[in-house]
């Protein structure tokens, strides 16, 4: 059974779905489809059933020549018994997840995205939403530098075991 990821920000249409694009393509290049997959979700509902956001898809493909796909949902309470781990792109996200498991039985599988950077030093993945093309630049970067230090770690702990 594969090891299942799910990327979660605020609303699943710009630093969730890149995330799980992202880490998508890595896995796909490492030849590891079979073992690892990949789904996105956002805390809100506001964007439920929409694209990615298409300032977002430029820059992944400007970036990385790659296609963001997906539609937009909202995270659920079974995701924390259907996921491995949940990949929280900010400390206000982190915090809705965790708000959800009020006993605190998945709180071990919730993480900070931006804990798995080497090469970055923000500690979260920003909202690039209301800002301008750089700060989608900026999450495009990050992303890819956290979603392979991710890639890095499940293929040495997980896939190992």
């Amino acid at each position: 059974m594969p090891y299942k990821l799910l990327f979660v920000c605020l609303g699943n249409i710009c630093r969730s779905p890149s995330a799980e694009n992202i880490m998508n393509n890595l896995i796909e290049q490492a030849g590891l489809s079979d073992s690892i997959s990949c789904d996105s979700a956002g805390t809100s509902g506001y964007h439920i059933g929409s694209s990615p956001d298409r300032r977002m898809s430029a820059a992944a493909a400007a970036k990385l020549g790659i296609k963001l796909r997906g539609r937009a949902r909202q995270f659920e309470k079974s995701d924390f018994q259907d996921f491995d781990m949940i990949l929280a792109m900010d400390r206000d996200n982190y915090d809705d997840i965790l708000a959800l498991d009020p006993t605190g039985k998945y709180h071990g599988k919730v993480r900070l995205m931006c804990d798995f950077c080497t090469r970055h030093t923000l500690k979260e993945v920003p909202d690039p939403y209301y800002g301008g093309v750089e700060g989608f630049n900026q999450v495009i970067d990050l992303l890819v530098d956290a979603c392979e230090g991710l890639l890095h770690e499940i293929t040495n702990q997980q896939l190992q075991a």
